[in-house]
């Protein structure tokens, strides 16, 4: 299993061999230094912990600082599963090659309070008929027949929207740069430039 931590960048378009355009995100990804290993006998499960980015040392809380002893300080720490890595270990963005097919999982942008229209693609109510100021109004919502006059759990309603974790599949690598740490991944990626991203292969 291939994976790497990054930020998210700006998007362009990248031109292959063929003269076909792709719209493409830009992630500045690793390089990633494993920070704990952990085994069956000791913890259960086997993965691996690594850190991404840096932070001041001051801003460490002192549990953290003695986790991280010996290596630089990570703004993130991140588990994934893997085997025959020891702690201090790096890894960059040469694991990945032009054509693989990545996960790519990221908080999504946080968009507030908004209503149904927008949250969960409502239509509204008709713009005729002496209707004024309920167009974009939900509607019913329970009563006496439905649901024993209660509101029925899982609702579609207004409330806060976005900042989820959100997970797109099937993406390809387009290009690498191991001399900039930088990947090209096709498509779009959740979240606003700078949101920590995980690619997984």
């Amino acid at each position: 299993m291939k994976f790497m931590l990054g930020t998210k960048g700006k998007m362009t378009q990248v031109f292959d061999e063929k003269g076909v355009v792709s719209a493409a995100t830009a992630i500045v990804a690793g390089p990633l230094v494993a920070t704990q290993v952990k085994t069956k006998e000791k913890d259960g499960y086997s993965a691996v912990q690594f850190g991404f980015g840096t932070k001041k040392e001051k801003n460490l809380s002192a549990p953290l600082k003695g986790h991280l002893k010996d290596l630089a300080p990570a703004r993130y720490l991140r588990e994934f599963p893997a085997e025959g890595v020891e702690r201090g270990a790096t890894m960059d963005v040469s694991i990945f090659v032009p054509g693989d097919v990545v996960a790519v999982s990221a908080i999504s942008k946080g968009k507030g309070f908004q209503g149904v229209v927008k949250r969960h693609g409502f239509k509204g109510g008709p713009r005729s008929h002496g209707q004024k100021n309920k167009e974009r109004a939900p509607g019913s919502i329970g009563g006496g027949g439905r649901a024993g006059g209660r509101v029925a759990k899982n609702m579609r309603m207004a409330g806060r929207m976005g900042g989820d974790r959100i997970t797109v599949k099937n993406l390809r690598i387009l290009q690498v740069d191991p001399a900039t740490n930088t990947i090209l991944i096709s498509g779009a990626v959740p979240g606003r430039p700078g949101t920590l991203v995980e690619i997984r292969g």
